[in-house]
C-alpha cells in the first residue's frame, strides 16, 4: 500500500500508537446478550500488526470512553500495558500518559472516530481516522485508512509505521525465512 510522503514523515517519528476502541479496533457495534454480557468483534490482522509494532519497540495503548471487560481481556492478550477506559473526556488522560511515558505530542499517533477524540487528534504527531468515522472527524486528521475500523484499519496503520521506520521489509523477510 502506498502512503503520502507527508504522512510517512510523521509516522517515522512515532514511538507510541494510541487507539480508541469502538469504531477503530471494532466496527463500532456493541452486542449485548440477554444476560448483559458484552460481545465485540476484533480483527486478528489488527492484533498481528500491534504485535509487530511492539516487536520493533513502538508501544501501543488503548484509550476508550467506555469501560469493557472484553477490551481488558483483549489488551491483556495482546500485551498492551496502557489501558485507559471509562474516560469520556480523553484529553486529561492523554496528557497524563505523555508525562508518565516522557513523550511529546509528535511521538504519538492516535486513531479515533468521534467527537470525543478531536482534542487528541488535533494535538498528536500523526492523527488518523477511519472511513466509518462520524463525518466531521476526518477533516481533522492527517490520514484516513482505506480499511474501516474493526476490519484491518489498525493493521494498515501498523504497516504504515513499520514502513515509515524502514522495518517492514526485514520483518516480512523474517517470516519468509
Amino acid at each position: 500500500m502506498e502512503y503520502p510522503e507527508s504522512v510517512l514523515k510523521k509516522a517515522s517519528k512515532i514511538k507510541f500508537l494510541l487507539l480508541d476502541v469502538d469504531g477503530v479496533l471494532t466496527d463500532g457495534r456493541i452486542i449485548i446478550d440477554s444476560q448483559g454480557n458484552e460481545i465485540k468483534h476484533f480483527n486478528v490482522l489488527d492484533g498481528m500488526g500491534i504485535k509487530l509494532l511492539q516487536k520493533i519497540g513502538v508501544e501501543v495503548g488503548i484509550l476508550s470512553s467506555r469501560f469493557s471487560l472484553v477490551v481488558k481481556h483483549r489488551s491483556k492478550e495482546l500485551g498492551i500495558n496502557v489501558l485507559i477506559q471509562g474516560k469520556l473526556e480523553k484529553l486529561n488522560s492523554y496528557e497524563k500518559l505523555l508525562k508518565e511515558k516522557n513523550l511529546k505530542d509528535e511521538d504519538v499517533a492516535y486513531m479515533g472516530d468521534d467527537w470525543v477524540d478531536l482534542p487528541i487528534l488535533k494535538r498528536v504527531g500523526l492523527a488518523i481516522g477511519v472511513p466509518n468515522a462520524w463525518y466531521p472527524i476526518n477533516k481533522y486528521v492527517d490520514y484516513v485508512t482505506k480499511h474501516p475500523g474493526g476490519l484491518g484499519a489498525v493493521r494498515e496503520v501498523c504497516d504504515l509505521i513499520l514502513k515509515a521506520k524502514g522495518k517492514w521489509e526485514n520483518l516480512l523477510k523474517s517470516y519468509l525465512a
